[in-house]
């Protein structure tokens, strides 16, 4: 990267508490692109809280991540919206990107991004919140988000079989992959087995494994001070 570029602002939860936030840092760490850190409390403290004042300045719907670009002056919120923007911006020679340039390559990448931000994400993400944090235990609604992510597994199961589980769309990992893995890991918080899904197992391995991935918890993780934007 150019030495004159500023680093990026990621956006998250302090500690790699939420799944979002990471999928952004992995792309940053696989492109090496420059960033820090600045972590936000849940909440609506105004200083420190994402539904505070200060952080609904940079993301009006009060979510990570969000990322802000002091480069060129962009600032995107929205995990889709920032990876592709990651990809367009700093991915000139399609690294991580659909790895084939047909109608269909660019069709597929886009189906198992949307099918994770519309559908895996948000049916894991209901069953985390009636099984950890809703003040009311509601035995039918765990029972659906449990079924619905399931049946979410079985969509990729069946999908990860085409590269032997080495990555979601054959060939190689993308940010695909990325969208996909903060995810998967969280299943045991929402209660969930991977025993009857050995190609999830294995790619979940393989993804963990990966040094921009490792690099990229760590950096959240260890996201305890207040970072101002540059």
């Amino acid at each position: 990267m150019a030495s004159h570029m500023k680093p990026l602002v990621l956006h998250a939860h302090a500690h790699a508490s939420g799944p979002n936030p990471v999928k952004i840092a992995i792309a940053l760490e696989a492109l090496k692109v420059p960033y820090v850190v600045k972590p936000w409390n849940f909440g609506d403290d105004p200083e420190t809280g994402v539904k505070g004042a200060e952080f609904l300045k940079i993301n009006e719907n009060g979510r990570v991540p969000a990322l802000e670009d002091p480069t060129t002056g962009v600032t995107a919120w929205e995990s889709g919206a920032c990876m592709n923007y990651l990809r367009r911006v700093y991915d000139p020679g399609n690294t991580i990107g659909p790895p084939g340039s047909s109608a269909q390559d660019l069709v597929d990448f886009e189906k198992w991004e949307y099918f994770l931000l519309t559908t895996l994400g948000p049916m894991t993400g209901q069953l985390n919140w009636f099984k950890h944090f809703n003040s009311q235990r509601n035995d039918n609604a765990q029972q659906r988000y449990v079924a619905q992510t399931y049946r979410c597994y079985d969509v990729l199961e069946g999908q990860l079989q085409k590269s032997d589980g080495t990555s979601i769309l054959p060939t190689r990992v993308t940010t695909v992959d990325f969208h996909f893995e903060p995810w998967v890991r969280g299943h045991t918080f929402a209660g969930l087995s991977l025993e009857n899904y050995p190609m999830i197992h294995k790619w979940l391995g393989l993804m963990g494994a990966r040094e921009d991935v490792q690099e990229a918890y760590a950096k959240i993780r260890n996201s305890t001070n207040i970072v101002k934007s540059a």
